[in-house]
């Protein structure tokens, strides 16, 4: 599994620490350092089965000075993946991808359902 964080992040913390907690595998990938590229988000999106929204950081401080809750609607889903591709901030973390689905945020209940845990 890929395990996109932010490490500054409580919830990516929060979602980490539970990880280990219960014995799962993956690998780290700072979301800062190493932002997922537009192809990489289309096929999480696709994967996820998730609305694009999902896939955006709503909270963030960046998207408020972006004014994307305007923006957000008129564009088309390949406009979000090359915007969320310029800035890692952009993205809604952290996201878990496995070769099965792909979670966005961290909720303990979704991700227990998901891994069988």
């Amino acid at each position: 599994m890929l395990f996109i964080e932010y490490p500054k992040c409580s919830t990516c913390q929060k979602a980490k620490k539970w990880l280990d907690a219960n014995g799962v595998e993956y690998v780290d990938r700072h979301i800062k350092d190493d932002n997922p590229n537009a192809q990489e988000l289309k096929t999480w999106h696709q994967m996820s089965g998730y609305p694009i929204k999902k896939f955006v950081n709503t909270s963030g401080m960046l998207y408020r000075e972006l004014q994307l809750k305007d923006k957000l609607p008129t564009m088309t889903e390949d406009e979000i993946y090359t915007l969320l591709a310029t800035d890692g901030m952009l993205v809604k973390r952290p996201l878990l991808i496995s070769e099965d689905y792909v979670l966005t945020g961290f909720r303990e209940a979704e991700w227990k359902e998901k891994m069988g845990k």
